[in-house]
């Protein structure tokens, strides 16, 4: 589940990014590099985007309020002999 944050992440703002650009300078980031608006490329990478945003909304709903970015690991202590 850590990875899929993570990469939900990544792709989040890779929307934001294109939004943000698109919004100031009028510039379509994923659609420039992937050849068109409505090229499958583009359409696939939007999906990505709406999914991934979509489970960072789920996601911490499924673990009780936890979005995690790290494993859990557990610290073991040495005994005193």
């Amino acid at each position: 589940m850590v990875i899929a944050n993570i990469i939900s992440y990544i792709l989040v703002l890779l929307g934001a990014l294109n939004w943000g650009l698109f919004g100031i300078f009028n510039f379509n980031l994923v659609s420039a590099v992937l050849m068109g608006p409505r090229s499958v490329g583009s359409i696939i990478v939007y999906s990505l985007i709406a999914i991934a945003a979509l489970w960072l909304i789920l996601s911490p709903i499924i673990t009780n309020g936890a979005l995690k970015l790290r494993g859990d690991r557990v610290v073991r202590e040495k005994s005193k002999a």
